[in-house]
């Protein structure tokens, strides 16, 4: 089934409460363990700390234009030439307060009120909210093994069909949050085509891009230049607090983008781009952090299905586990909160992602120590004997 929201109110991100109920109980000498939210436990790279310190020291911490420094936006040019190959020019890169900024801007740039919009059910909430919040139609997508866990055409023509609607935008993720997708150049190259065929704006989420462990990992502008690409330094860079992200967008889009930020942001903090900047450097680091997060995911990967929780969805990207609950309940939130104050592990509800099904559905981060996720996954086999 499909479904369409044209609510305005933002609904719970139940992450978030977890989380907040989580750091309570932690304050309170509870031995807890977070697998609730997104967040790497690896400090940010040291580079990138030594950056920020020396800046401070210097005390010229100031507004930068409103697309961020050309220093910052040259060395993320290097990194597509790096990673993928590509040449692109650094006046089409604009850096935001991290993803979620980019998120508001390509909305409130693309769309006006009323139009409609595709997004992966399950998906990231945070889109739904934000289009419902800017008064878009937000168009549910059910993605399933049938369609590989991603958008398709044609489950986006099923979907405007069933809905009444034309879709003005397309948002995916790959590697995606929460099912681990990782969308390959052939399925990613149909949808930009398809897009690209009804003019469709076609917004690609690649915040997980470095944490792909099975599959292809493209980014969209390898196939087109007019998707419009957000990032993020949260995830693969370990720099959730530090609110640095940014876009690559078509030529046409980078006034009209600059025009919002201007308005909304002034500019990304100074601070945060210095430090950046020094990440993009700080490769061999970060990928020992990887090395963890595909330890931790080998072993959940084994351990989970022995204590029977089913692995809904290919664990190919980002660093999730999406489980089907069913054989223990009904009532995912229920659940998680028991989980939380009996045995002191932190999980997100499915009802954040799918608000249709989510109820038989639960993730689990392993952005942890690999001691940590290991102590929690037998905390959880104890608990549910």
């Amino acid at each position: 089934m499909f479904s369409i929201s044209k609510r305005s109110e933002v609904e719970p991100f139940h992450a978030m409460d977890v989380l907040a109920e989580a750091t309570k109980r932690r304050a309170n000498g509870h031995p807890v363990i977070s697998m609730a939210v997104g967040q790497p436990s690896h400090p940010a790279p040291r580079a990138a700390i030594e950056a920020a310190r020396e800046a401070l020291a210097e005390g010229r911490i100031g507004y930068t234009d409103a697309l961020g420094t050309a220093r910052l936006k040259s060395a993320l040019a290097w990194h597509y030439k790096d990673r993928h190959g590509l040449e692109i020019d650094p006046a089409r890169i604009a850096v935001t307060i991290g993803s979620s900024a980019g998120f508001n801007l390509a909305f409130l740039s693309l769309f006006d009120a009323g139009d409609a919009v595709a997004i992966a059910r399950p998906g990231y909430p945070a889109y739904r909210n934000i289009l419902g919040a800017l008064g878009l139609k937000v168009v549910e997508v059910p993605v399933t093994a049938e369609t590989h866990f991603t958008l398709t055409p044609e489950s986006l023509e099923a979907a405007q069909k069933e809905a009444g609607v034309r879709l003005k935008g397309v948002l995916l993720a790959s590697p995606a949050n929460p099912t681990g997708t990782v969308t390959g150049r052939e399925g990613l190259k149909a949808l930009s085509d398809y897009c690209a065929a009804h003019s469709i704006a076609f917004i690609s989420d690649e915040i997980y891009h470095g944490l792909t462990f099975a599959g292809e990992e493209v980014s969209a502008l390898e196939l087109t230049n007019e998707a419009i690409v957000i990032n993020s330094f949260s995830k693969y860079y370990c720099m959730t607090g530090w609110r640095i992200g940014w876009m690559v967008l078509p030529e046409r889009l980078v006034r009209p983008i600059e025009r919002v930020a201007q308005s909304l942001y002034i500019s990304p903090p100074e601070l945060s781009q210095i430090a950046a900047t020094a990440a993009l450097g700080a490769g061999a680091e970060l990928d020992r952090y990887r090395a963890s997060y595909a330890a931790n995911r080998e072993l959940l990967m084994q351990r989970l299905p022995q204590i029977d929780l089913s692995i809904a969805s290919p664990m190919d990207g980002a660093f999730y586990a999406y489980l089907d609950v069913t054989r223990f309940t009904n009532d995912s939130m229920g659940f998680a909160k028991r989980m939380l104050a009996e045995i002191d592990v932190a999980a997100t509800p499915g009802l954040d992602f799918d608000p249709l099904d989510g109820n038989r559905t639960l993730r689990l981060s392993y952005a942890g120590s690999e001691a940590e996720i290991a102590e929690a996954v037998e905390r959880i086999a104890a608990w549910l004997k």
